[in-house]
C-alpha cells in the first residue's frame, strides 16, 4: 500500500473495475491509511484463507521485497488466479515469481511495470490520475497463459493506462537508458553542486532549469538503490554509452560548428517525444501557451476549454519565470486542438503548435 499500489486501487476503485478490494501490508499505518483513503475495502496484517478468493494479485512492492512476498502470498492463490506487479526491474521479478510453488504456477503470472510514479512516496500520495495515458510495460513469457495476458492487459487499459508488451530482457534494457540512467546522472549533478567551497553560491544559481533536471533526485533514495542495483548489467552499458555521448561533447567544445549541430539535434529529438514521458499522442495535436505570472491562469486556461467543450488529454509545465511562462497540452485530435486553439486565442492568450504554427 504504497504510491503506486495505492494508486491502481484508487483507479480500480473509481472505474469500478472490481467487487472487492483487500490492500496487505506488513505496515498497519499503511493500510490505516488506505482505509481511510477509501482506496481499499479491507486491510490485511497476514497472509490467509482471504487469499483464495482472490482473482487478480498486483504485487506493488520494491524488488527486493517481492521474493518473500511471493512465498508468503502465491501459494494460497487459487489456480485461477492471476498475477501482475508494478516493479520497474523485470527480470530479477520474474526469476524470484518463478521459484515460487503455486497453483496457478509461472504461467498465470504477467510482469508489468507502469512507467508513471512521483518522488512523493507513500499511499498518502497516490492519485488514479498517476496512472492515466502512462505506458505500462507488460512481460509475458514464452509459457504465460494468453487468459493471463488478456486479463491483466484489460485491466490495464480499464484503468485509463496504455499496455505495452515486450519481453523482460529488453524492458530492463530500455529502462537502463531512460529511467535509471536520468537517476543517476541528477544524483551525480546534485554531488556536483554539493561539494566544494562555493557549494552554498551554486545552489542559489540552480534555478528552475537545473532543479527540474534533477528533481529524480529526491525519491527514495532506498528504493531506487534496489532499482538501479537489480538492474546493473544493463545500467552499466547505459553508463558507457553515456560517457562515450559526454566524450564526445567536450570534443565538440572547441568546434562551434559541430557542438550547433549536436544542439540542435538535441533539440529536434527532445520536442518530438511525446507531451511528458507518459503519453503517446502524437505530437501533432499540441499547443504551447505562453503564460502570464498571475493567479489564477492555469483556472483561466482550463475555462476557457471546459466552455468550448475541449478536454485536455495532458499538460507539461515548460517554464515559470518572474515575468511568466509557458505550458504544453495535448489534445486528442486535430479537431480538439482546433477547437482548443480558438478557444484560447479568444480568451487573449498567444498560442502556438509544437511545429511552431
Amino acid at each position: 500500500m504504497g504510491l503506486i499500489g495505492g494508486s491502481v486501487a484508487l483507479g480500480a476503485r473509481e472505474r469500478r473495475l472490481c467487487a472487492r478490494l483487500i490492500g496487505f501490508d506488513h505496515d498497519a499505518v499503511a493500510l490505516d491509511a488506505a482505509v481511510g483513503l477509501g482506496a481499499i475495502d479491507e486491510a490485511r496484517l497476514e497472509p490467509g484463507d482471504w487469499l483464495a478468493t482472490v482473482d487478480l494479485l498486483v504485487l506493488a512492492a520494491p524488488t527486493k521485497s517481492l521474493p518473500q512476498i511471493a512465498m508468503e502470498l502465491l501459494p494460497r492463490l487459487s489456480p485461477h488466479a492471476v498475477v501482475t506487479d508494478v516493479g520497474s526491474v523485470k527480470g530479477a521479478v520474474t526469476e524470484a515469481v518463478s521459484s515460487v510453488r503455486w497453483p496457478g504456477g509461472a504461467a498465470r503470472f504477467v510482469g508489468g511495470h507502469p512507467m508513471a510514479g512521483s518522488e512523493r512516496a507513500g499511499v498518502v500520495n497516490a492519485d488514479p490520475g498517476l496512472l492515466e495515458n502512462a505506458i505500462w510495460v507488460l512481460t509475458p513469457s514464452e509459457d504465460t497463459d494468453s487468459d493471463a495476458l488478456e486479463r491483466v492487459s484489460s485491466f490495464v487499459e480499464a484503468l485509463g493506462a496504455r499496455p505495452l508488451v515486450t519481453t523482460a530482457q529488453k524492458h530492463d534494457e530500455l529502462v537502463a537508458t531512460v529511467s535509471h540512467l536520468p537517476y543517476l546522472a541528477a544524483v551525480a549533478l546534485t554531488t556536483l553542486v554539493d561539494r566544494g567551497d562555493d557549494r552554498g553560491l551554486k545552489a542559489l544559481l540552480a534555478a528552475g532549469g537545473f532543479r527540474d533536471l534533477t528533481r529524480v533526485a529526491s525519491g527514495d533514495p532506498r528504493m531506487s538503490r534496489d532499482m538501479i542495483a537489480d538492474n546493473s548489467g544493463p545500467v552499466r552499458a547505459a553508463l558507457r554509452a553515456f560517457r562515450d555521448v559526454l566524450d564526445e561533447l567536450e570534443e565538440d567544445l572547441d568546434d562551434p560548428a559541430a557542438l550547433l549541430d549536436r544542439a540542435q539535434g538535441a533539440k529536434r529529438a527532445r520536442d518530438a517525444m511525446p507531451v511528458v514521458k507518459r503519453g503517446l499522442l502524437a505530437s501533432r495535436w499540441e499547443l504551447v501557451v505562453a503564460v502570464l505570472d498571475r493567479p489564477g491562469e492555469f483556472a483561466r486556461i482550463t475555462a476557457a476549454l471546459a466552455e468550448a467543450g475541449v478536454n485536455i488529454k495532458d499538460l507539461e509545465v515548460l517554464s515559470v519565470r518572474e515575468s511568466g511562462g509557458a505550458v504544453r497540452l495535448a489534445f486528442e485530435d486535430g479537431a480538439a486542438l482546433a477547437a482548443g486553439r480558438a478557444a484560447l486565442e479568444a480568451s487573449g492568450y498567444s498560442v502556438r503548435s509544437r511545429n511552431g504554427g
